[in-house]
């Protein structure tokens, strides 16, 4: 009889940090590897909510908090939901956790019971297929298309939903994709969620600040208010306001939920880091507009990528409206040769020949459930994405 819980056969190690440690080790034994796997900006976290980490450290801010944050976050992302996207909670629906991936699986494992679905449309962050599953629960994907520039319908929602839905995850601009849903196509959506009250939808708005060309960022229940008493809106610090390591997501829902949410942290981790949070309290209330500069910046990559892949015979890829992911289809070189002799047979062998004669990191679409795609982050240099660019043109060139 194994050690091991039979709940961890069920999942595996997120490929998206198998990518990036692979990325890494290369390098470190020499090799001149681009990794292009890691979601992560290159920017740094501004100034000033570095300084205001530091001010809490030489406070003395380092102790325990509530175990799902300090009242002083929970009020400034109050105000953020009213400011920017017009939704009212209060400090007690709000709940403050280690990253966003926590708050997700927070909320997951306060409601899934074992036959419960969750309707995830794919390509979907690698994570929430994983998380539903620990939770107990059953993954539904609902697959987009290339076609559909990788947007789910309403027919397709739709044809998803059984008795058995207890969520949606709903996630836009999305990762890995970066695809971004109008108004329009997400009240297309939520009129769906209307018909199903049963079902509860979980946005993950982590992209929020980061859209394109006027892209206007909306999220279901703005969209549809009567959405409200049934929706979990998360977001987090990370990627905005170049926060990753400081690991802090939020959410504001129900209060019943907030509260199944604080029970289940308090017995895990207990508070996110005190020093994050009042860092936190300062990306939120302080300065905001370096987040368009540094949209304009991550645009301006986003083109070069797409321009140089575009011109690749065999790769077509979807110009994003936001996020800072582009996820080319490789359906015109399945089949071929690499000079090593490897048969690309599928996305998982491109991306690994691609590593292995070419020297770049990316993560192979089946990871996301969507082939055969690979993503790219286009969150690093200019110099490094065209480099990156001109390698894997000149090894798609090279397949016979």
């Amino acid at each position: 009889m194994s050690f091991l819980s039979a709940t961890l056969s069920r999942v595996k190690p997120s490929p998206t940090i198998a990518v990036s440690a692979k990325a890494r080790e290369l390098k470190a034994a020499g090799k001149d590897v681009i990794g292009l796997g890691a979601g992560e900006p290159d920017f740094d976290t501004p100034d000033n909510i570095k300084a205001a980490g530091i001010a809490a450290i030489d406070a003395g801010k380092t102790k325990y908090t509530d175990p799902d944050g300090i009242p002083e976050l929970k009020q400034a992302i109050c105000d953020k939901f009213q400011r920017e996207n017009g939704l009212s909670y209060t400090p007690a629906q709000v709940s403050v956790g280690t990253g966003g991936k926590q708050i997700l699986y927070n909320a997951l494992m306060a409601t899934l019971n074992p036959g419960d679905e969750v309707v995830i449309p794919a390509p979907y962050w690698v994570s929430y297929p994983d998380m539903v599953l620990l939770a107990g629960g059953e993954p539904v994907i609902a697959e987009a298309s290339l076609q559909t520039n990788f947007k789910l319908s309403p027919d397709q929602l739709e044809a998803a939903i059984t008795p058995k839905t207890k969520w949606f995850i709903f996630n836009s601009p999305s990762n890995p994709t970066g695809a971004g849903y109008s108004r329009e196509e997400l009240k297309a959506l939520t009129e769906v969620l209307m018909r199903h009250p049963h079902v509860w939808v979980m946005t993950d708005d982590m992209y929020e600040h980061l859209a394109y060309d006027g892209f206007e960022f909306c999220t279901p229940a703005q969209v549809e208010p009567a959405l409200y008493d049934r929706t979990l809106t998360c977001n987090g610090v990370s990627k905005a306001y170049a926060m990753t390591g400081w690991r802090i997501g939020y959410a504001a829902g129900p209060e019943e939920l907030i509260k199944a949410m604080r029970k289940i942290q308090s017995q895990s981790t207990s508070n996110p880091s005190s020093i994050s949070q009042w860092a936190s309290v300062e990306a939120l209330n302080g300065p905001q507009a370096f987040l368009a500069e540094r949209a304009e910046a991550f645009k301006r990559r986003r083109n070069l990528v797409c321009d140089m892949l575009n011109a690749i015979d065999g790769i077509t890829c979807p110009v994003p409206e936001g996020a800072f992911y582009v996820y080319p289809s490789i359906s015109g070189l399945i089949g071929k040769t690499s000079p090593a002799g490897t048969i690309i047979e599928n996305d998982e062998v491109f991306a690994t020949a691609l590593l292995e004669e070419a020297n770049v990191a990316v993560v192979f679409g089946a990871a996301f459930g969507l082939s055969p795609n690979f993503r790219v982050s286009y969150a690093t240099s200019d110099e490094a994405l065209m480099e990156a660019c001109t390698r894997i043109q000149n090894f798609c060139a090279s397949l016979s």
